[in-house]
């Protein structure tokens, strides 16, 4: 019987609550993973995935919504004739520049300042924000079927292995997967008694 211990990854990339969406993105990128457990100490409190920094990416708008406080309410008066734009010179894209000026932040801004925290939406939530606090996890000692049988019933792509409490280890559907390809699954049951059949006895010298 194949077990978890046979295949499982043990160096397990984590993240902590703390963990920035920006930084955990990166993570993923840089070790070629789709998710990663979240811990507190030796505790294992959750796990996040890029479907979560995904999902919470389309709900979360684009544009930040405070503007900068006015110091000063005096009446600019009329513009000068040098401050009026020059519609007619003016770049095309300037016509989507206006619609986004009462929407907090001059679009022109934003892109210039793509690394400024207040423009980086992942710069400003956390992993416990978006992580799934259950976690599905089981024994080092258990079989790879049985962490197979547990990812499709749970609709997850990971399972942790957990010794008493402790995270040892993770074994994800790709690691299924290639124990599946080579054969590793394979259970091999002889029918016939070796010494018996195939002894000396049977072929003598």
């Amino acid at each position: 019987m194949l077990k978890l211990t046979d295949i499982m990854t043990t160096e397990v990339a984590t993240v902590t609550p703390e963990t920035t969406l920006k930084e955990a993105v990166e993570l993923f990128a840089e070790k070629h993973i789709s998710g990663a457990p979240v811990v507190t100490g030796n505790r294992v409190v959750g796990v996040v995935t890029a479907a979560d920094v995904l999902g919470f990416v389309a709900w979360t708008p684009g544009v930040p919504t405070e503007r900068p406080q006015q110091t000063q309410w005096d009446d600019p008066g009329e513009p000068a004739e040098e401050d009026e734009p020059d519609r007619e010179n003016a770049p095309a894209g300037a016509y989507f520049t206006d619609f986004w000026d009462d929407a907090g932040a001059q679009v022109t801004d934003r892109i210039e300042a793509t690394e400024g925290p207040e423009w980086n939406v992942l710069d400003e939530h956390t992993v416990d924000e978006v992580m799934t606090q259950s976690v599905v996890g089981l024994p080092p000692n258990r079989s790879v079927l049985e962490a197979a049988d547990l990812m499709q019933r749970q609709s997850v792509h990971r399972v942790l292995v957990i010794d008493d409490a402790r995270l040892v280890g993770i074994v994800s559907a790709l690691d299924v997967a290639r124990a599946v390809a080579e054969h590793r699954l394979t259970t091999r049951q002889y029918v016939f008694n070796r010494d018996r059949d195939f002894g000396e006895s049977r072929f003598p010298k």
